[in-house]
């Protein structure tokens, strides 16, 4: 296994950063694209669940073809594909065509992080690779911070279109830049890719971290994408409430580096409960009340949420399977979005009648469960050594156990 320079890491975080930064224009500027485009809020709020659908149904499809074409070209041909996309976004005049440009946008850019989480899995050891999952998700925070400021401020200011454009040169540029990245040595599922599910779909652990995932994307996800327009449904313009979501991606950047260093001495599930506990603060707060400044606290605590939980699901995504890792971390990021896309559905009728406290109630009862799963599940599952019945590749066992 050879080990990423820091330069290949730093290009791996920029490609986390941009992609979240697509991701995170779109939640602040809802109010705004709705009033000028003249569709309802409802209609916008399931355009943007639509980009998180196609972002969750085709990672596991990036998955298997960076098994065939390789890591780094793919994420290089899906960012292409991004790059002009959002670019499109940005010259639509109508809710159909928004709703098939940030479809193609959410699906080409979905590559993006799994293929971060696979290239570590696939060069770093196991016992550092908690702490490399954090430095990731501090692109993933400075995405969302810059984005959340970012769009709203632009969407005031000049337009909502600006946005989509940045993200598109953004692309571009690492288009270039990945050129540098070295292509990861791997080793391709034996039997292909059938048999690759087969391995996922006989291990309950797998199965388990899969659930999680969709489940948190509903909770996590679907409250950030809710949170700027109830901002706003207060009567706060768009720049106040991308600022207050903001404070999610500056969270995440504290926290990920104080997550980074529990992690190696507090056991997964500690730090998995934490972020649970945290998970249900963030939309019980914000069921209570919806105002700017109790909205900069719920974000703090979305933050806190998403690195401690996430980055430890995550993690366990990537050593649940080893001989499955791409299969396994694809549908692990397919399925966080697919729980995202649903709950932006679910929550669409309650946002378009003002009646956010319901919809944030509603994520709030399901992170009770989330919390109580994730926890007990990780503190009691192990990893199993290979027995000599069992198939291995690599020295590395091909199943695992849910103890």
């Amino acid at each position: 296994m050879t080990e990423p320079s820091r330069g290949s890491l730093r290009l791996l975080q920029a490609t986390a950063f941009v992609s979240t930064m697509d991701r995170f224009a779109m939640p602040p500027m809802l109010v705004v694209i709705a009033h000028a485009l003249g569709v309802p809020l409802a209609a916008v709020v399931q355009t943007a669940g639509l980009y998180f659908l196609a972002y969750g149904v085709m990672q596991p499809v990036w998955g298997v073809v960076s098994d065939r074409l390789g890591r780094v070209r793919t994420l290089r041909i899906t960012l292409l594909v991004a790059a002009f996309a959002t670019a499109a976004s940005a010259a639509v005049t109508d809710l159909t065509q928004l709703a098939v440009t940030r479809g193609l946008a959410g699906a080409a850019f979905s590559a993006a992080i799994p293929a971060g989480l696979i290239y570590v899995g696939d060069t770093v050891p196991a016992a550092r690779r908690q702490p490399e999952i954090t430095n990731l998700m501090a692109g993933v925070a400075l995405g969302t911070a810059l984005a959340s400021a970012g769009a709203g401020a632009l969407a005031h200011a000049v337009s909502w279109r600006a946005a989509f454009l940045v993200s598109a040169l953004s692309a571009l540029v690492l288009v270039a830049l990945l050129r540098r990245l070295p292509e990861p040595d791997t080793d391709r599922p034996a039997g292909g890719v059938l048999a690759a599910v087969r391995l996922v779909a006989g291990s309950g652990s797998t199965l388990l971290v899969l659930l999680l995932a969709f489940v948190e994307g509903g909770v996590l996800l679907g409250a950030l994408t809710l949170l700027p327009a109830a901002v706003q449904s207060t009567g706060a313009s768009a720049t106040v409430a991308g600022a207050v979501t903001a404070g999610y991606g500056v969270a995440v950047l504290v926290f990920a580096r104080l997550t980074g260093v529990l992690s190696r001495r507090w056991p997964a599930w500690r730090l998995i409960g934490v972020g649970a506990v945290a998970a249900l603060a963030t939309c019980a707060l914000a069921a209570y009340s919806q105002r700017a400044a109790v909205a900069a606290g719920v974000a703090v605590l979305a933050g806190l949420a998403w690195a401690a939980m996430h980055s430890s699901l995550q993690t366990w995504a990537t050593e649940v399977l080893p001989s499955a890792r791409a299969i396994v971390i694809s549908g692990f990021a397919g399925s966080l979005f697919a729980g995202s896309a649903l709950s932006s559905w679910l929550v669409a009728g309650p946002a378009d009648a003002g009646r956010f406290g319901a919809a944030f109630a509603g994520l709030a009862l399901a992170s009770v469960p989330l919390g109580i799963l994730a926890t007990a599940g990780r503190a009691r599952w192990r990893p199993t050594s290979p027995r000599p019945t069992e198939p291995t590749r690599g020295g590395k066992p091909m199943q695992d156990r849910y103890y």
